[in-house]
C-alpha cells in the first residue's frame, strides 16, 4: 500500500528512474540477495517502506515472525545503502513505538519513556531498532538516513484479510460482506471507544516526497493528521460508505489495544506540510478499491 503510494507520487511528479522489484522477486530478508541488489543497482534514494504488518490479532500471534522479519528487512537494507553510499535513505516506522500510556497527542520525545502495548511489542520494538540504526548510521557514518513516523494508514492496496490486517480495511470487508450475505449484524472486537487517527496512504506518499526534499535533521518525524476519532465513530463511517442497514455488535470480550493514538504533528507542520484527504472521503475511496479486489478475498 505505502509503497505503490509512493510510486505514484513520484511518477506523478515526474520521476521515472526506479528499482522496483516484488517480494518474490528479492527477498529482502536474504542479507546476499539485499547486497547483491545494492552493490550491482546502486539506488541513489531509498524509501523503506517494506515490513512484515497486520492487525491486533496477527501481531499477538506471530509475534516472533514480527520481530524477527522486521529486524532482517530494515537491518539488511539500511547497511546495504551506507554500503552503497546511497546519497538518502527514509526509513518509514509506525505509531505504535510509542508507550502504551504516553501522554497525548504523542509527541517525538516521548519515544522510550513507558512500556509499551502487549499486543503489538515486537512489532514495536523492530521500528524502535530501525530508527535508532539509522541514528547510529547517521552519528557513525555521516550517512543521511532520516526516519518519519506514519499514523494508522488505509488507502488503495491495502489488506483486506480479516486474519492479519489493520482495523479500517478489516471492517470494510465485514461491513460489505454483512450487506452481500444479508446479516442482521456485524461483531466488532472491543468497546468501540479507543481513539485512532487514519491518514490516507496518498496523503502519507505527498509527506515522503516533501520530507526527501526537506528534511535531513537526525531526529524522526510524526506524520499524521492531528485529529483522531473513536474506534466507534470510524464503524459508523465506514457502515454509511459500505450501505449497510444492519446492527453493531462490540464483542467487549476482546482487547481494545492501546487506549489512544493521536500523532502530535507540530513539527510536520511547522515545515509547511498538511494532509489533504478527509477520513469519510478516504473511506470512500478506499472502498471502491476493495470492491475492485473483491474476488482475491473470496470467503
Amino acid at each position: 500500500m505505502v509503497g505503490s503510494a509512493i510510486h505514484r507520487k513520484l511518477v506523478k511528479e515526474g520521476f521515472d528512474n526506479f528499482l522496483l522489484r516484488t517480494s518474490s522477486e528479492l527477498d529482502l530478508r536474504d542479507q546476499s540477495a539485499v547486497r547483491n541488489f545494492f552493490e550491482t543497482e546502486r539506488p541513489e534514494y531509498i524509501f523503506l517502506a517494506a515490513a512484515k504488518v497486520g492487525g491486533i490479532m496477527a501481531n499477538n500471534i506471530y509475534r516472533a515472525e514480527f520481530l524477527h522479519d522486521n529486524l532482517l528487512i530494515q537491518n539488511n537494507v539500511i547497511d546495504s545503502a551506507y554500503r552503497s553510499n546511497a546519497k538518502k535513505l527514509m526509513f518509514l516506522g509506525s505509531s505504535c513505538i510509542y508507550p502504551k500510556l504516553a501522554p497525548q497527542p504523542l509527541h517525538e520525545d516521548s519515544l522510550l519513556t513507558g512500556l509499551l502495548e502487549p499486543t503489538n511489542e515486537p512489532y514495536a520494538i523492530a521500528k524502535i531498532a530501525g530508527i535508532k540504526m539509522c541514528e547510529a548510521y547517521r552519528a557513525q557514518y555521516g550517512c543521511n538516513f532520516i526516519s518519519v513516523m506514519p499514523t494508522n494508514l488505509y488507502g488503495p492496496n491495502d489488506n483486506y484479510d480479516l486474519n492479519n490486517s489493520h482495523v479500517l480495511p478489516a471492517m470494510i470487508r465485514k461491513f460489505h460482506e454483512a450487506k452481500e450475505e444479508n446479516k442482521p449484524f456485524v461483531e466488532l472486537w472491543g468497546t468501540g471507544s479507543p481513539l485512532r487517527e487514519f491518514l490516507h496512504a496518498d496523503d502519507l506518499a505527498d509527506a515522503c516526497y516533501f520530507l526527501m526534499q526537506n528534511y535531513d535533521e537526525p531526529a524522526f518525524l510524526n506524520v499524521g493528521v492531528g485529529a483522531d476519532v473513536s474506534i466507534k465513530t470510524l464503524a459508523e463511517m465506514i457502515q454509511r460508505v459500505t450501505g449497510y442497514s444492519g446492527e453493531i455488535h462490540w464483542n467487549t470480550d476482546k482487547p481494545d489495544g492501546t487506549p489512544r493514538k493521536l500523532m502530535d504533528v507540530s513539527k510536520l507542520h511547522a515545515l509547511g506540510w498538511k494532509h489533504r484527504v478527509e477520513l469519510e472521503d478516504g473511506i470512500a475511496v478506499t472502498y471502491q478499491d476493495f470492491l475492485q479486489k473483491i474476488e482475491t478475498y473470496a470467503v
